[in-house]
């Protein structure tokens, strides 16, 4: 049976999906975009800082469910500018020092709120 996360350690979803769904020791965790999660606001700055954002928001999410980020088997990064792609990398690569999830990357149109970088998480107990 799948059950809903829901914190408010994190972003509210901003359309008719959840934060998070987990069934059968598997957590999928919609893409997070870098909103404070007090104010709902896009946090301030550049690629580094709005990917710092989303793995917080991610983690806080993991915490919520009861992961922590060595569960993560897989990463979806969704960037507006691949010229991003490096600068991406050096904050995710702090989150994954070891045994590093599966990921893609891709570079798309646009992203919701006008956002650099939108990752959503798949992690396994």
């Amino acid at each position: 049976m799948k059950k809903i996360i829901q914190t408010d350690k994190a972003p509210a979803a901003v359309g008719p999906y959840s934060q998070a769904v987990e069934i059968n020791g598997t957590l999928y965790i919609s893409g997070q975009v870098p909103l404070i999660p007090e104010t709902g606001t896009k946090v301030e700055g550049g690629i580094l800082e709005q990917t710092e954002q989303v793995m917080k928001n991610i983690g806080k999410i993991l915490e919520e469910a009861g992961y922590a980020f060595e569960d993560v088997v897989k990463s979806t990064c969704l960037l507006s500018d691949m010229a991003n792609f490096k600068a991406m990398n050096e904050v995710y690569a702090s989150y994954y020092p070891e045994n590093q999830p599966a990921r893609a990357a891709f570079a798309v149109k646009e992203l919701p709120l006008g956002v650099l970088i939108e990752i959503e998480t798949i992690a396994v107990k």
